[in-house]
């Protein structure tokens, strides 16, 4: 044999050996200051991870047979408080952009509006804006509790809750915080010159 073909036979050797490794990094994470990873009770993983300065949070769920299935990108507040997130299936398609709404008196997330990413859906009253597909309220009462999400489901068939279990893509708990709320920050003031 050629030294050359020797040559290009071990390096696919080993390329085809690292790659399974390099697939399984995420699934075998350790907890770390920046990961945590939850085990369902239906075998499925969720792996949460922050970046260093906390403005980040990536949170990736596998199958029970460590397949990925959803990917879910947040960009977070200084209180890490999400700000906006975009969710990805499991060959890193983007399907949605979610943008959230926090009440300016206290900071309470309020409203969670879902875009699709695949599909430009416009406002037929007004072509240029933008039709969200979901619309999330939240409603707070006097003691200060969050009332359960009311899903407005703006598209006919399967509803988000019917796809991906669950009703709405807000962080009940941030996963960094021992399972307590999200810090409660004073909503952003609208930009002077702004709408």
């Amino acid at each position: 044999m050629k030294p050359l073909a020797t040559w290009k036979i071990l390096w696919l050797l080993f390329a085809l050996g690292w790659l399974p490794m390099l697939a399984a990094g995420d699934l075998e994470a350790v907890d770390g200051p920046n990961v945590r990873v939850l085990q369902h009770k239906d075998g499925s993983k969720t792996i949460f991870t922050r970046s260093p300065n906390n403005l980040v949070l990536t949170k990736k769920t596998f199958s029970a047979a460590g397949r990925l299935t959803l990917i879910t990108i947040y960009r977070m507040d200084s209180g890490g408080n999400p700000v906006s997130c975009k969710i990805y299936d499991g060959q890193k398609n983007e399907l949605f952009k979610v943008s959230y709404g926090y009440r300016k008196s206290d900071a309470q997330l309020v409203s969670e509006e879902m875009f699709d990413s695949r599909v430009r859906r416009t406002n037929p009253k007004n072509p240029a804006e933008e039709m969200p597909v979901q619309v999330v309220r939240y409603v707070i009462d006097a003691q200060g509790k969050r009332s359960a999400p009311i899903v407005y489901n703006l598209l006919p068939g399967k509803s988000f809750e019917e796809i991906f279990g669950s009703s709405a893509s807000a962080l009940q708990t941030n996963p960094f915080q021992d399972d307590k709320p999200a810090k409660k920050t004073k909503a952003p003031e609208k930009p002077l010159g702004g709408r």
